[in-house]
């Protein structure tokens, strides 16, 4: 029997090895439930491009603002796994790296919402921070890994937003409306302009999420195209191209979300985990968005960073 499987096993080490093109920066996972991400812009990138070439031909999709969504696929896991994150080296670029990009056998699903959708989905999505006491100087995990999957953090690229972490969930880990007079997701925007309840957005996103029904702006009433072809061939697809014509893909994050400054104390003590490599800690050294510093290890083996939000 391995000796049959053999040729079919080459053949495939063969593909996934194929060069694709090339990036201009590291893709790595690290910080990427603190801050915007590369692991995630790229994707979005991907899926953004190519709604823009199908669009035109979909009537419902005609005219309307076409904006991404992604989330970090490895992240550590359930806080189980502190080798579990994407690690994807600048330069050549293979089928290989695009899986590692996108892990799951997705494909790409559109959906239409109205700008109060687009917000709510952004709110599920904060469920992914524990709410902060802004008068505390103990320490406070940031991160709410018992009660929400990383998988579920969908960054929505091409609209500007902001997480206000001092105000409670307003829902929980499974997008059940919890706390309905909180409002975590401020200062969302479309090209400078505030997003007005009414509006019309697209989404591209996942099969799995598109037809979830759970995320508000998703279920069978609000898919609008979908396509046959994976997100991951998309995204290998994406950098073949991008490649070709500029020379490499540039999946530097875009910065298109924050949170709202915490100030008034200066013994706040912010704190989130990631991976203990070297290598994490020279990214975060260059990338972190917000002042950083290790602080420690955590018993499952993770590294532990102080984070100061009040920049």
């Amino acid at each position: 029997m391995t000796a049959l499987l053999q040729p079919v096993h080459e053949a495939t080490r063969k593909f996934v090895s194929q060069p694709i093109g090339k990036a201009t920066d590291n893709m790595y996972s690290y910080l990427a439930l603190v801050q915007d991400d590369p692991t995630i812009q790229i994707v979005n990138q991907a899926q953004k491009a190519y709604v823009e070439k199908v669009a035109p031909s979909v009537a419902a999709m005609a005219g309307l603002p076409i904006l991404s969504a992604g989330a970090p696929f490895k992240a550590g896991g359930r806080k189980n796994d502190p080798t579990g994150y994407t690690e994807v080296n600048k330069g050549e670029l293979t089928f290989r790296n695009a899986a590692d990009l996108y892990l799951y056998p997705n494909t790409l699903v559109v959906v239409k919402v109205t700008g109060d959708q687009l917000k709510e989905w952004l709110e599920c999505s904060a469920g992914m921070f524990n709410q902060i006491d802004p008068t505390s100087d103990k320490p406070q995990s940031l991160i709410n890994w018992e009660g929400f999957r990383t998988y579920n953090f969908d960054v929505i690229d091409g609209v500007n937003y902001e997480f206000d972490i001092t105000k409670p969930a307003r829902y929980d880990g499974e997008c059940k409306l919890i706390n309905p007079e909180s409002h975590r997701v401020v200062n969302l925007t479309y090209q400078g302009k505030a997003v007005e309840p009414n509006a019309e957005f697209l989404i591209a996103t996942n099969n799995y999420r598109a037809y979830s029904n759970k995320f508000p702006g998703t279920g069978d009433q609000h898919i609008v195209y979908a396509s046959p072809d994976e997100n991951r061939q998309i995204l290998a697809d994406y950098i073949k191209a991008t490649s070709e014509k500029e020379g490499a893909v540039n999946p530097s994050a875009d910065k298109n979300w924050r949170f709202v400054s915490i100030t008034g104390n200066d013994k706040l003590d912010i704190r989130f985990e990631t991976s203990p490599t070297e290598q994490a800690a020279q990214f975060i050294k260059e990338k972190a968005q917000y002042p950083t510093k290790q602080v420690g290890t955590d018993e499952v083996g993770f590294a532990v960073y102080q984070i100061d939000l009040s920049k």
